[in-house]
């Protein structure tokens, strides 16, 4: 291709990615306007069409994402995510070290399966009003619970939409994920909160001024919906199920959130309309325009000379080359959303792949930079934005200086563990 075709290209991707960032304008708009010039550009210099942009973008990863929003968007209005916050005030006694860990470890979970935006929308709010109820400052509970949701979500196929994206693209389960991913995720995230815990230790260590308050909350008082709740808990079950099952059923992730979204709505019959308002478009539309304009630069030849580049390292040792994937991923992560750096970053390792270069540990790098990284800064995650947003309504809003504070040591050390382990378990990746 011409050093014309790559130069514009570039261009148009970074300058877009720029705009995106901006917290100016609607960053799906400029994502559609910037993969439309993309394919613009393509046609006028030969190397992209619309037919090359629609084979582009991975339907497999959109529909997975539908799908799971779609249940996402019918189980929050039955309560289920309020009941979980309130249970565990009631069970932590006003104890703010156990309800610390235990609605961090709630979050955690339900961000494994679930979209962790969505989960931290839900519980975000609870946990404030839980803490006005004690008396408490509610900012390192809601930190907390931001950063150990993305911690957590990098543990799943699942659990977070960088995973979905390399997951699909490389061919790797839900299985997969959970023999690499999850061991060295799971003592990263021990020693997160192990470090939360120390960060915020001033604040954990005042006593509740009503610690008997919250044993009067009923957990079930905030379950309106228990028979909907019960029913999508049950079609949510048996899509985790078939996501274990897929590989050796042959069938994608996709189909299986798509067919259990299905199956909810037949069953529970809520009303379409506004079950499909709260499906976030937007953020599908995201994805999809990103895809578009990736596939520019792979088509314009951009990303085979950044590849190039990186077969020349092959002096590396392929273990430093994997950590140095993990912390440059993270740092990237931290300044910018980990989504569009993830998708720019898996066309380069699947070239790598085609120059013979073993690129099975690669991608466990990449997973585990992505989802600690967003840790670093408070625009690192959308997570961290939402819970930042939220906390203007209480007496200590979370501020940027607040969260490098508490997210970049956390962030430091995620990577750090995930360092050690990836070399120590390299073999095994």
């Amino acid at each position: 291709m011409s050093p014309f075709a790559i130069v514009l290209s570039t261009i148009v991707f970074f300058g877009s990615l720029a705009l995106i960032f901006s917290e100016k304008v609607n960053r799906s708009i400029v994502a559609i306007a910037g993969s439309m010039l993309m394919i613009i550009v393509g046609k006028i210099l030969g190397f992209y069409t619309e037919e090359a942009a629609i084979e582009a973008i991975d339907f497999n990863t959109l529909g997975l994402l539908m799908g799971m929003m779609i249940l996402v968007a019918m189980l929050e209005p039955t309560g289920f995510f309020e009941y979980l916050a309130v249970l565990a005030a009631r069970t932590s006694k006003g104890k703010p070290i156990r309800l610390f860990v235990l609605l961090g470890g709630i979050t955690t979970v339900l961000s494994m399966f679930l979209d962790n935006v969505t989960t931290v929308v839900l519980i975000a709010p609870v946990t404030i009003l839980i803490s006005e109820i004690l008396g408490v400052s509610a900012l390192p509970y809601l930190v907390a619970e931001a950063i150990l949701s993305n911690t957590g979500g990098a543990a799943t196929l699942v659990g977070d939409p960088p995973n979905v994206l390399i997951g699909s693209a490389a061919g790797l389960s839900f299985n997969d994920f959970l023999v690499h991913a999850l061991p060295i995720v799971l003592v990263s995230w021990a020693g997160a909160l192990f470090l939360l815990q120390y960060l915020f230790k001033k604040e954990l260590a005042k006593r509740p001024r009503r610690s008997k308050a919250v044993m009067k909350l009923n957990p079930a008082e905030t379950l309106n919906q228990p028979q909907t709740a019960r029913k999508i808990l049950i079609v949510l079950g048996g899509a985790i199920l078939f996501f274990f099952l897929h590989n050796s059923l042959h069938i994608e992730p996709s189909l299986v959130a798509l067919a259990a979204a299905a199956v909810a709505l037949l069953w529970v019959q809520p009303d379409i309309q506004e079950i499909l308002k709260k499906v976030e478009w937007s953020v599908l539309v995201f994805f999809g325009a990103l895809f578009i304009m990736v596939g520019g630069l792979e088509h314009s030849g951009a990303l085979s000379l950044v590849v190039g580049l990186f077969s020349k390292s092959s002096g590396i040792s392929p273990v430093l080359f994997g950590v140095l994937i993990i912390w440059i991923v993270a740092a990237l992560s931290a300044v910018v959303d980990n989504v569009p750096i993830t998708i720019a970053l898996i066309p380069i390792v699947k070239g790598l792949g085609e120059t013979g270069m073993d690129v099975g540990p690669l991608w466990w790098a990449l997973v585990l930079g992505a989802g600690f990284g967003g840790n670093g800064t408070i625009i690192g995650a959308t997570a961290n934005i939402i819970v930042a947003s939220l906390s203007e309504k209480t007496r200590e809003p979370i501020t940027s200086a607040v969260w490098v504070k508490r997210g970049l040591p956390v962030m430091l050390l995620t990577c750090a563990i995930a360092s050690i382990l990836y070399a120590l378990l390299y073999r095994w990746l």
